[in-house]
């Protein structure tokens, strides 16, 4: 049976930093990797890097061929980077294969010829990412005119119709990237509130924004049925009002989330407790119920930000080496952007929140329109808000509709944390013309 200090499930971002900060202290990994065209994990290659390269350059107005040829090229660059700096660094050993537990802490490494190995380290780390949540119509998934959202980013011709299934986060971007791309996209949802985690006003300026470009958004249905018709998808769904309607598109996209990757680890053989939805249960350190082994990223749960895999490596870092003090209870604010086009940010907490909380609080919104650079950029959609105490002045929450707000969110956020008055971002001196100089006007 072969040792190493350091075993690692799962060549995502939070493992390969960690890693290889630990092999700067004369520690040994094994780092474990079931697919060749992931070395570097989700974000790089098939998660937020090429996604977001493709929603750009359909915002650009590319053709869908060069985009995905552009994507292609940045992901292939980005993983053969990960996985030279990882192999070639003589204190790790990356292994293709994919791995299972026999113990808590006994692996079994299985290559694609059959081959296996057992291996056991000191220390486990879980960072084996998620993947999609499936339809319940097996002959849909089962169809070639259905997608995932790593199928979807593969497409060389740009579909003429395209139902998205799902109006969540990952649903919308895609809906926004192939609506950019030319394709006449509908998307259907089972709730009948759009948007329900951000307010109001909010949901409704993005709903509004969507329909304009041409995306049909249907909510409060339910996909019934789907069959294959005349090279095409006929589906069936049934309408609030209990009607059934038939929706016939060149293109079925699955976009109702994403859950923990954990069922083939065989955990059952560990004392590793998971909760209801798969996910890895650990605690503030990132620590599961069996000793020596810690989860990162998707794996365990919660926000799947590639943001946050990064910070959970500083967390386990921190207690290594560190005087423990960092953990999952004083991240901080951790803000996220929708890429859709444009895009929405949001940090802190919302005006819905804070209402049902019963605090008090101010708030600002001015309408992107009235920015000068949205003028000069030729995107003057959109609307800024943000919310303060009006005691002690600190900014609660931000959520930033419009161009460039990916960039604008972290300062607000990095306020938030600092407890900056937010008079000091009202009466900053900011670069002209940009996006940040609207938070003189905004306050």
């Amino acid at each position: 049976m072969k040792e190493f200090k350091n075993i690692f499930i799962g060549f995502g971002k939070g493992a390969k930093t960690l890693a290889k900060e630990l092999s700067k202290h004369g520690e040994s990994s094994l780092v474990i990797e079931k697919s060749v065209e992931m070395y570097g994990g989700t974000c790089i290659n098939i998660g937020c890097i090429p996604s977001k390269s493709l929603i750009l350059s359909a915002s650009e107005g590319k053709p869908q061929n060069l985009a995905v040829s552009i994507k292609d090229e940045t992901t292939q660059l980005l993983r053969k980077r990960n996985y030279h700096m990882l192999s070639d660094d003589k204190n790790i050993t990356v292994l293709d294969g994919t791995a299972r537990f026999l113990s808590d802490k006994i692996v079994e490494v299985t290559d694609a010829l059959g081959n296996r190995v057992k291996i056991t380290g000191d220390r486990i780390f879980i960072n084996t990412g998620s993947v999609p949540v499936e339809p319940k119509l097996s002959n849909l998934i089962q169809s070639e005119h259905y997608l995932d959202s790593t199928k979807a980013m593969e497409l060389l011709v740009t579909p003429k119709t395209i139902v998205v299934i799902g109006a969540g986060y990952i649903g919308l971007e895609y809906a926004s990237m192939f609506n950019d791309f030319g394709s006449k996209v509908t998307i259907i949802d089972e709730r009948n509130e759009f948007m329900p985690n951000e307010d109001h006003d909010v949901a409704e300026a993005v709903l509004q924004s969507l329909t304009k470009k041409g995306i049909e958004i249907r909510l409060g249905v339910k996909l019934k049925e789907a069959e294959e018709t005349d090279g095409i998808l006929k589906l069936t769904i049934s309408t609030c009002d209990g009607r059934n309607e038939t929706i016939y598109s060149e293109k079925v996209l699955g976009a109702i989330g994403r859950k923990p990757n954990t069922e083939h680890l065989n955990l059952e053989k560990t004392t590793i407790e998971v909760n209801e939805r798969g996910a890895i249960v650990v605690d503030k350190y990132l620590r599961t119920t069996a000793k020596g082994v810690w989860a990162l990223g998707d794996v365990k749960g919660g926000l799947q930000f590639t943001y946050i895999s990064l910070d959970d490596y500083r967390i386990v870092l921190d207690s290594l080496y560190g005087d423990a003090r960092r953990t999952t209870e004083n991240r901080g604010n951790v803000p996220y952007t929708l890429f859709i086009t444009p895009p929405l940010s949001h940090v802190g907490k919302t005006e819905k929140i804070l209402t049902n909380e019963g605090k008090t609080f101010d708030v600002y919104k001015l309408d992107v329109s009235r920015i000068p650079k949205s003028h000069v950029i030729g995107d003057k959609e959109g609307l800024f808000k943000v919310i303060v105490d009006p005691q002690s002045r600190n900014i609660l929450g931000a959520t930033l509709f419009g161009n460039e707000s990916h960039e604008m969110i972290n300062l607000l956020s990095l306020a938030i944390d600092l407890k900056v008055d937010y008079h000091t971002l009202k009466n900053r001196i900011y670069t002209h013309p940009t996006m940040t100089e609207s938070l003189n006007d905004l306050f």
